[in-house]
């Protein structure tokens, strides 16, 4: 999914680590898109390159236009901000505790 983000030109990514802090999802991909259209490509890259290897989001929310859109594949779940959207709910923030992991590529 990382990988994906970034193929995208996604910004800011970070993976966060949750599997000691949430019962619902292990990983927090968080990163930022400049404008509605660039999170909708970020968000279609993702999605499509994990269905070129059999896996599909289990839910989808949030509108590019409104400066974030989330997909949920499970134990792993992305969030494509807008920088304002990304600074206003600030997950990192609330996520503290949780740590950061490098993405590997492939």
């Amino acid at each position: 999914m990382a990988q994906a983000a970034l193929d995208a030109k996604a910004e800011e990514l970070i993976l966060l680590d949750l599997r000691k802090l949430s019962f619902s999802f292990d990983f927090f991909l968080i990163c930022s898109a400049g404008s509605g259209r660039r999170i909708q490509t970020v968000t279609e890259e993702i999605a499509e390159q994990l269905s070129d290897k059999g896996v599909r989001p289990l839910h989808r929310e949030g509108r590019p236009e409104g400066g974030w859109m989330l997909l949920d594949f499970g134990a792993v779940v992305g969030h494509v901000f807008s920088p304002e959207a990304r600074e206003f709910y600030k997950l990192e923030r609330l996520w503290a505790d949780a740590p950061r992991v490098r993405p590997r590529k492939g």
